[in-house]
Order: C-alpha cells, then structure tokens, then sequence
C-alpha cells in the first residue's frame, strides 16, 4: 500500500508543469485599444526575461536575485 501512494504521489509531481514564469503578452490577441499598452509590456518582459538569464549565468543567488535584476533593468534604461 505504502508503494502505491508513493507511486503515485511521484507521478503527480512529475506531471505538473512549471508556474515559474508568466507567458509573453501578445500584442496581436489584445483588442485593438489596448495594442499599444500590449507591446509596451511585453517589451517590458522581455527586458526582465533577459535580466533573468544573466542572472542564471551569473549564478546569482535567490536572496539578491531581485537586487541584481532591477540593477540589470536600470543599466537598460540608461543605455537607451
């Protein structure tokens, strides 16, 4: 009985999929009065997409990953 429900507990921890991360916003689904606002925050995901991954590059850990993100994000925007 004990094999069972271990079984089955495996099973439903492998079936579950991952809720890290929004999904992108497409900007070509959203009413056409609201397109504009669409892209903008998709270009904004983006953005924080890209900080996430030098993030992961850098190895940085969970307790200064939101430091080092907006540190990321501020450097974006100055170069722009």
């Amino acid at each position: 009985m004990k094999q069972v429900i271990i079984a089955v507990a495996a099973v439903a921890l492998l079936s579950t999929s991952s809720a890290r991360c929004q999904a992108l916003v497409d900007p070509s689904k959203v009413a056409p009065e609201y397109r504009e606002a669409a892209e903008k925050r998709r270009a904004e995901q983006l953005r924080q997409r890209e900080c996430g991954q030098k993030a992961d590059l850098a190895k940085v850990l969970p307790r200064d990953r939101a430091e080092y993100v907006n540190h990321c994000l501020d450097a974006m925007a100055a170069k722009q």
